[in-house]
């Protein structure tokens, strides 16, 4: 039996019902009687999967043959073109964007996984009704949410978010420029269809993002057979569907119907010939099946998939720049004296002590792992600074003591109370200026989104993002206040010499 949403509009549930035909005539595959494919898009979710009566745990969901995944192995322009796709690297999961190095190399090539993938998805769209993947072609959605295809006034709404840095359209553009154009116009016999149309370049680039889009949002990194095996040796995170390095890339029907949260109930396991879906834990009627992603960050979620959940922001990330930090440090230590050339020293001595300098430092919260059920227990909760900036900031006084004369820089490096107060105060400080680079503040965020006329969409999710990131700063400058008071408190009470440790931090992504 076929079971689709009757609430679906017409031309909607026709899309569906036809994939949905498509993929149970498939040999090998399975779809359990007791879940449906519904219309989601009152959500901004597109199609989903729900459970259409209750599900026990360790249910198999449904199957997918290997053979139907979209890929290099499957496709039969790999055939078609083979010093195209025997000259790529096999290093797992590719970048969409080119390496500088590579602009030595031959035109078109070298390709990765990533701009393969692109190849085969735009030969088998332009080939219509004879790409055996059709019905399911026809479902990848024509418009994404990604804010690679925002326009600046959307992209404005992210404000101070490092999110908007990373877009990388221009990137983008210039890979599909140089790889993926210069393959098709050189093969445009085997790509366009003897009764096609041949499409002019700008429309091969607006085709070739939609696909690369695509594959940002829906493909996986196909797992080699012997994973299960490696994974022993691991550290026991089996969740994540994108990692990098195992094997190419692949659009996986049925897999990508399943929506995705930080609290989930279903997951996908890779085997030797097929894909199964599996419950983790019982689902009730009516309940949405959900897969996972990763701990992301409502930022990347964006970015990557388009969309954004309340129970991401849990791990919502924010960075901070070093020289907001540096400014502050300056700013403390010299107490307006004129330093003259004092960047110019400083830079001299970094160099002579070998120190590469962070950029930024990505702050975040102690936010628990989802347990073998996917769900989570554990309360988010920020609870110290990047070990590497304190180190940061140890290193730069070190260079600061032999540029300058002043007794505090001296004093600091002497003293670990010392240090870690001048460190704290300058911190909390910068924390203040990251949150002032945002235009709006986070009170009148919260006030946006909550609002009944709230705004929707692209706008929604842009304040989202940075309300999530400015909440962040504010408890980080909570978290610093509150053992800079410590500190200071501890050193008028203490006796002279005392010298205890610094604050607790654990080690952080820079």
């Amino acid at each position: 039996m076929i079971d689709i949403d009757d609430g679906a509009d017409v031309d909607f549930a026709r899309g569906t019902h036809d994939f949905l035909q498509w993929f149970q005539a498939l040999p090998g595959a399975t779809f359990h009687k007791d879940i449906k494919i519904v219309d989601m898009r009152h959500q901004d979710a597109g199609r989903g999967i729900i459970a259409a009566a209750d599900i026990e745990p360790d249910t198999v969901l449904f199957t997918i043959p290997r053979a139907s995944i979209i890929c290099a192995a499957t496709s039969e322009l790999a055939a078609k073109i083979p010093h195209i796709f025997n000259a790529a690297p096999n290093n797992g999961a590719g970048s969409a964007h080119m390496d500088d190095s590579d602009e030595d190399e031959a035109r078109p090539g070298p390709h990765d996984p990533w701009t393969l993938l692109i190849l085969v998805l735009v030969y088998e769209h332009l080939q219509g009704r004879a790409s055996r993947w059709k019905p399911y072609l026809d479902i990848v959605p024509f418009e994404f949410d990604t804010p690679m295809f925002w326009q600046p006034a959307e992209l404005a709404g992210l404000q101070a978010s490092a999110v908007v840095a990373k877009v990388g359209k221009g990137e983008a553009d210039r890979m599909i420029r140089e790889k993926i154009l210069p393959v098709v116009r050189a093969h445009e016999h085997i790509f366009f269809p003897a009764n096609g149309v041949n499409l002019a370049d700008e429309q091969l680039v607006h085709l070739a993002h939609r696909m690369g889009s695509a594959i940002m949002a829906y493909a996986f990194d196909l797992e080699k057979e012997d994973y299960e095996d490696d994974q022993e040796g691991e550290d026991g995170d089996g969740w994540i569907e994108d990692r990098d390095g195992k094997t190419m890339m692949g659009m996986v029907p049925m897999a990508d119907m399943l929506n995705a949260d930080a609290e989930f109930n279903a997951h996908i396991n890779h085997g030797g010939d097929s894909l199964t879906a599996t419950s983790l834990r019982p689902i009730r009627a009516g309940e949405e099946i959900l897969n996972y992603y990763g701990p992301l960050s409502s930022g990347e979620l964006l970015r990557r998939y388009g969309y954004v959940t309340p129970k991401h922001t849990r791990y919502d990330v924010v960075e901070l720049p070093w020289p907001l930090v540096e400014n502050r440090l300056k700013e403390r230590l010299l107490a307006r004296q004129q330093q003259p050339n004092w960047e110019e020293k400083m830079a001299e001595q970094l160099t002579e002590a070998g120190e590469d300098f962070e950029d930024s430092f990505v702050l975040e919260r102690a936010s628990g792992e989802p347990d073998t059920t996917g769900q989570l227990h554990d309360d988010a909760v920020f609870d110290g600074l990047p070990d590497e900036l304190g180190e940061q900031v140890k290193a730069f006084l070190k260079a600061a003591k032999k540029v300058t004369s002043n007794s505090l820089v001296v004093e600091a490096l002497a003293d670990k109370d010392t240090r870690n107060e001048i460190y704290l105060d300058s911190v909390l400080k910068a924390l203040g200026d990251r949150e002032g680079q945002y235009v709006t503040r986070l009170e009148d965020d919260a006030r946006l989104i909550s609002a009944a006329d709230r705004p929707r969409g692209r706008e929604q999710m842009a304040i989202w993002v940075r309300r999530g990131e400015k909440q962040l700063l504010r408890e980080a400058q909570v978290w610093v206040a509150a053992k800079l008071d410590e500190l200071r408190n501890k050193a008028s009470g203490r006796r002279p010499g005392a010298n205890e440790d610094a604050p607790s931090a654990k080690r952080r992504r820079a």
